[in-house]
């Protein structure tokens, strides 16, 4: 097989070997040019020790990052490449990275310290594929298989546990029996991972294309408590509800799959019912309900995420779908449409709106969607026609109100919400003639504190 080499990447590679060094593709650039994928970027090992590669290079742009463990990365216009000298990783004490590293010129020896088969073959034009661990028979079964032991390889980095998972649900592949073994039996040391590393896994996870498998994966091996604890309870939680038929986390997996892959909104799915055991009550017909779970979940989310060390923005935008994910405004009234564009933002009040259509989706009975989608053509005609919904879109603010003559203070915000409250059901008042008029004959500065 000929894997296509960009230009700007064979630039390297014919750099090494023209100061006498071997050089070769690695890695998932390699893995995924078999799998007809086009490679999100390009790794370079070669034969050249960190020294070596730095000479080849001394005329380039290069970066500092990852010297130490003989990685130099290489720019050019058309992106960067990671050129990383063959080594030998030696001793992993603490479960996260290796001790110390050698630099060798054996290529094998580099290629048997990576995670998975898949991820352990190397490619030039004049060798072809390198494949010393059967890398490209596991793609071909479809396996997620460790280099060598499993338990070593996995115990030199308990992280390689969930990108296993990460793998095998991005590619639609299975996780080989002694590797799945090896994950459940080291589950726990994914307690010394830094949070920051397990959330991009899991996010990664959470963004493939079928999430459910990738959560269904973590409970099968036992570590959705290690990384989603908050979950675990939601595992067989029978709503006895109409509305349901599915447990908690089976109903949570069918959103997850029918949202869109953007991370807030796979993120909301996530989180949206993660209250629900919380808040659980049987009525007098032993119907099930789970009044206020909307609240419970925004507290669990809010800490989940905290946990993970999410970022305030990404927390905001994912809280506030799972807050507003039971307001659906049937009758489609503008006004009531607008004070959620208000609430949710119109960058977000699209994805508020799929969270819904995956909700309803998921639900047992009739699965009719069309308010839902009559409430996005409402939303677009609101903002293509400019029509105000926030404070900010008046055609007056509290300077106006303060030149009118009103005193400074909590008063100015009362009044703009008053006339917002107007525009909301007439934006032809929205004129700055028109709202004062409306102000100072309701409201006039002497009548109020």
């Amino acid at each position: 097989m000929r894997i296509t080499i960009p230009e700007y990447v064979n630039r390297i590679i014919d750099a090494l070997n023209s100061s006498g060094h071997e050089a070769f593709l690695v890695g998932g650039c390699v893995r995924d040019s078999i799998l007809g994928k086009v490679p999100a970027d390009y790794d370079i090992a070669t034969s050249a020790d960190p020294a070596q590669i730095e000479s080849v290079f001394r005329d380039w742009r290069t970066f500092e990052p990852g010297r130490i463990f003989g990685t130099i990365p290489v720019a050019q216009e058309e992106g960067i490449v990671e050129v990383t000298a063959f080594r030998k990783d030696i001793g992993y004490s603490d479960g996260r990275r290796p001790d110390r590293v050698e630099f060798t010129t054996n290529l094998t020896e580099d290629l048997k310290r990576r995670d998975f088969t898949i991820n352990a073959m190397a490619y030039s034009h004049s060798t072809g594929i390198i494949d010393p661990f059967g890398g490209n028979k596991d793609i071909d079964m479809r396996l997620i298989r460790c280099v060598g032991d499993p338990m070593e390889r996995l115990s030199e980095d308990y992280l390689r546990i969930l990108r296993a998972v990460r793998f095998a649900t991005q590619l639609n592949f299975s996780i080989e029996i002694s590797t799945a073994g090896a994950c459940t039996k080291l589950s726990a040391g994914l307690n010394k991972v830094s949070v920051e590393r397990i959330r991009e896994e899991l996010f990664k996870i959470l963004l493939s294309d079928k999430p459910s498998e990738g959560l269904l994966m973590m409970r099968s091996l036992g570590i959705l408590k290690e990384v989603i604890p908050e979950l675990i309870p939601a595992i067989g939680f029978d709503q006895r509800n109409p509305h349901h038929d599915r447990s908690v986390f089976q109903h949570t997996l069918t959103v997850l799959d029918n949202t869109p892959p953007v991370l807030h909104l796979r993120l909301a799915a996530l989180l949206h019912d993660i209250g629900k055991p919380y808040t659980f009550s049987v009525d007098e017909y032993g119907v099930g309900h789970f009044y206020g779970h909307d609240k419970m979940s925004v507290k669990i989310g809010k800490e989940f995420m905290q946990r993970l060390k999410c970022s305030t923005e990404l927390m905001e935008k994912t809280l506030n779908l799972v807050k507003e994910h039971m307001v659906h405004h049937p009758d489609l009234r503008k006004k009531g449409l607008k004070r959620q564009l208000q609430r949710v933002g119109s960058e977000n009040i699209y994805h508020l709106i799929d969270l819904q259509i995956a909700d309803k989706l998921s639900k047992k009975g009739k699965k009719d969607i069309t308010k839902l989608l009559e409430k996005k053509t409402v939303i677009g005609e609101i903002l293509e026609a400019g029509e105000p919904f926030k404070k900010g879109h008046l055609a007056v603010n509290g300077n106006d109100l303060k030149a009118a003559g009103y005193k400074e203070g909590k008063i100015i915000g009362k009044l703009l919400e008053y006339l917002l409250n107007c525009v909301l059901e007439k934006p032809e008042l929205n004129t700055r003639e028109h709202l004062m008029k409306i102000v100072l004959d309701i409201y006039p500065p002497d009548s109020v504190e």
